[in-house]
């Protein structure tokens, strides 16, 4: 497998954050922090738009970005995204932006800088879907829920 892709990146909009940074060695992921020029208040139970101020350009069709929420965030203020996880496909090119939810009952405020997400990127295997009239059975069989 291949261990490091080049990704474009580009800044969009005034700049009031870094770019994208690996913070140690041994991270999976990039943390995206938060382009705003003022804080922002998200009040309990509800959600925001928080712009990241870059777009990237992925190289292949068979990688693709994740972005997730920051455990840290989640754990001590019960901010997650949103969509649970944010797909950035290889031909997007439009900004990086996170929809934070906050689900606690204090509002969170989101400073400008804050980390508030990080970007994996990951392999894809691209599907060809063939249509049959029966599937192969398995131990488990279509049991589950």
């Amino acid at each position: 497998m291949q261990s490091e892709i080049a990704v474009k990146v580009m800044r969009v909009g005034a700049q009031h954050a870094p770019l994208p940074q690996y913070q140690s060695p041994g991270a999976a992921g990039l943390d995206l922090a938060a382009n705003i020029a003022v804080a922002i208040t998200i009040a309990p139970r509800a959600s925001q738009r928080i712009p990241t101020g870059i777009a990237i350009q992925i190289p292949e069709r068979n990688i693709m970005g994740l972005v997730f929420a920051r455990s840290g965030l989640a754990a001590r203020h019960g901010i997650n995204l949103a969509n649970g996880v944010g797909v950035i496909d290889s031909d997007y090119i439009g900004e990086i932006v996170c929809v934070l939810q906050n689900n606690r009952e204090q509002p969170y405020v989101v400073h400008p800088g804050d980390r508030i997400a990080q970007l994996v990127f990951v392999p894809v295997a691209v599907a060809t879907l063939r249509v049959v009239e029966q599937l192969e059975s398995t131990e488990r069989g279509s049991g589950g829920f």
